[in-house]
């Protein structure tokens, strides 16, 4: 790793430490305090990670996968003192992460598919949860890595969305196609292609109305746009990405639920981490769902969305000795 490479790595990891703090000081702390002195691990400890992992948002059924690990990874090893035990902790979320989700691999770059063109990334999520957000800070990201990028407003039902995707627009310096409010949101996504396809543009990312997980309505909306999309670019979207806000806790479980129900999601970005102590919901979602988290927000910055790293982000959530 050359000089510059290794400069960016610290600080990106620097930028981690930094968005996850409140969460680390919450669950963290609780985590570090259990396990100060502890020669043995008993159930009367195990009892109190797993309320300190529930607590935390990492929600009831992973945290049980976790303590089953730990207890057989106990019995299976010798367990010398606290420091050990948060390595072990660290592994073992790890490794139960990386076998519970589609794509075990973790990414380092913003990189589309060759075969695809233009690769066609479709986003979904309700009002409020820093979607449009993040397609600004990803048109960002893929043209910072050389690709051409177009945006697509197809959240027509409100002014405010089109007014704000086309501002993320002008940020990230990369063209939006747009269409009067109230207007179709498939016609959008349709002529977005048309110019991507005309245009050779290397990635097309659609934004969607903020939709109510608990409005049917809405949701089948979703695959006419799907439909659409199909019809310009065969196999489009490539990607559909929801948005959870991280700081809703288990609210985000709920969403999650009900969109990947509703339409077949392929990856998740989890965003406001760095304002919130409930980071442990990456876990929890990560497992539960089997839907691989892509991306995390740590910040209101451009580039302060960062391709979420299992190893990376379990160790600046515990701490690493």
């Amino acid at each position: 790793m050359g000089f510059f490479s290794s400069l960016f790595s610290r600080e990106k990891k620097q930028t981690l430490d930094n968005g996850l703090q409140k969460t680390k000081e919450g669950l963290f702390g609780r985590i570090k305090r259990a396990f100060f002195g502890r020669k043995t691990i008993d159930d009367d400890f195990l009892d109190e990670l797993e309320e300190i992992l529930i607590t935390g948002d990492v929600g009831v059924e992973t945290t049980i996968r976790i303590i089953d690990r730990i207890r057989e990874r106990a019995a299976r090893d010798r367990y010398v003192g606290d420091g050990e035990l948060n390595d072990m902790l660290v592994e073992e979320v790890t490794a139960l992460l990386a076998e519970n989700t589609i794509n075990s691999a973790d990414a380092s770059e913003f990189r589309i598919p060759q075969s695809s063109k233009p690769y066609v990334i479709m986003v979904v999520g309700v009002n409020g949860v820093g979607k449009t957000t993040t397609i600004g800070k990803l048109a960002y990201q893929y043209k910072k890595a050389g690709y051409t990028v177009m945006l697509g407003a197809a959240d027509t039902f409100r002014a405010a969305a089109v007014e704000q995707i086309d501002e993320w627009g002008r940020r990230a310096d990369v063209p939006v196609v747009k269409q009067q409010l109230g207007s179709d949101a498939a016609a959008v996504a349709f002529d977005t292609l048309s110019s991507a396809v005309a245009n050779q543009v290397d990635v097309a990312i659609i934004d969607t109305a903020g939709r109510l997980h608990n409005k049917k309505g809405l949701m089948d909306e979703l695959s006419k746009i799907k439909r659409v999309m199909d019809k310009v670019v065969p196999g489009a979207p490539h990607e559909v990405l929801l948005v959870l806000d991280g700081s809703t806790g288990q609210n985000a479980f709920e969403q999650a639920r009900q969109f990947s129900a509703a339409t077949q999601v392929t990856d998740l970005a989890i965003t406001k981490l760095d304002g919130t102590a409930k980071g442990g919901v990456v876990i929890g979602i990560s497992d539960q769902f089997k839907i691989p988290v892509k991306y995390i927000g740590l910040g209101e910055g451009i580039e302060d969305l960062q391709i979420f790293n299992k190893r990376e982000f379990v160790e600046s959530l515990f701490g690493k000795r």
